[in-house]
């Protein structure tokens, strides 16, 4: 029977691949789960992590740990971001080692890519150019996620991958109104809106970026799949230092038509204007999908019925998000 530890389990990213593997346990397979909360083991604390990795001695790792937070977040705390996420990354993936953990599963993000990286990105668009300076010190660290796993993979002959999600969304959001990323924000701005009988919403830049977005669901079957993979197929379709998957539709769409997306699933009808001295961010991100579309996996929730679904998840779970 595995033993799979998932670091980062309360979190969005964590929560939906830990119901994947619930709901293998529940069909029939044999797993073993391991998880921690933020209380019982700090990831940045490397004794923590080490004892850690000692007692429970797992079979496989998923690092869905991570400080995350959408523009506003990244620009106010630029060194909480590198710091935490560098440490996260060194203590999880270091200390999996020394424990004999034999497989590894890094989550990163699309931000990993240059700002005028050409669209699709594709994985080998790394490190080709300049990244977006709103969200640099977050992205340099999930960039050195994936060079720790394919080093120690190239030195000890670990079998540890990296799959790059491009933006999620779906339950277990953050729908805080300044730290969120944009697609919660909006559902959080337009269901106020509704609430308060407001006849105009302002959304931030010019609405003109175009965006990608994957529900977590969607990325938890991806996630899982790529895990499975035998080590064979996964090394015919990667390379020693190119090792990482992009995870996501292969479609975007602009915010402001995002934004009137929301509107429609919150019952909003009053006017959607544009803040055009905020920031943008990067023109456009959207993920080349090739290959992994090219191993068997496509994305299955629309994203009208995956935002109606998340504002149905809020409705219910508003309590935790007041103040």
């Amino acid at each position: 029977m595995p033993k799979i530890y998932v670091a980062g389990h309360r979190g969005m990213v964590g929560g939906a691949i830990l119901r994947q593997l619930e709901a293998r346990r529940a069909q029939g397979e044999e797993i073993d789960l391991v998880t921690a909360t933020h209380a019982e083991l700090d990831l940045t604390d490397q004794a923590a992590v080490a004892g850690f990795m000692h007692d429970h001695r797992p079979d496989m790792v998923i690092l869905a740990a991570a400080k995350v937070g959408g523009i506003h977040a990244n620009n106010t705390y630029p060194a909480d971001f590198i710091y935490e996420n560098l440490m996260i990354e060194c203590n999880v993936i270091h200390q999996a080692y020394r424990a004999g953990v034999r497989r590894l599963l890094q989550l990163g993000s699309s931000c990993i890519y240059p700002r005028e990286a050409p669209q699709p990105m594709r994985e080998d668009a790394l490190l080709t150019g300049t990244l977006e300076p709103t969200n640099e010190p977050y992205a340099i660290a999930k960039i050195a996620g994936i060079k720790l796993c394919e080093s120690y993979n190239r030195q000890h002959g670990t079998d540890y991958r990296s799959v790059m999600p491009t933006n999620l969304y779906g339950p277990g959001d953050n729908f805080h109104p300044e730290n969120s990323h944009v697609l919660p924000a909006l559902i959080r701005r337009f269901h106020e809106a509704v609430q308060e009988g407001r006849d105009e919403v302002m959304i931030w830049g010019s609405g003109t970026p175009r965006r990608e977005f994957l529900h977590v669901d969607d990325m938890a079957r991806a996630s899982l799949f790529v895990l499975d993979l035998d080590r064979a197929t996964y090394d015919a379709n990667t390379q020693p230092m190119l090792s990482h998957i992009n995870l996501g539709t292969g479609e975007d769409i602009t915010i402001r038509d995002l934004a009137q997306m929301v509107a429609q699933v919150t019952g909003y009808q009053g006017r959607i204007a544009t803040d055009p001295t905020k920031p943008d961010g990067t023109m456009r991100k959207l993920m080349d999908v090739g290959r992994l579309a090219d191993m068997g996996w496509r994305a299955r929730i629309g994203l009208e019925d995956g935002i109606a679904e998340t504002y149905r998840w809020f409705l219910d779970n508003q309590d935790r998000f007041r103040g």
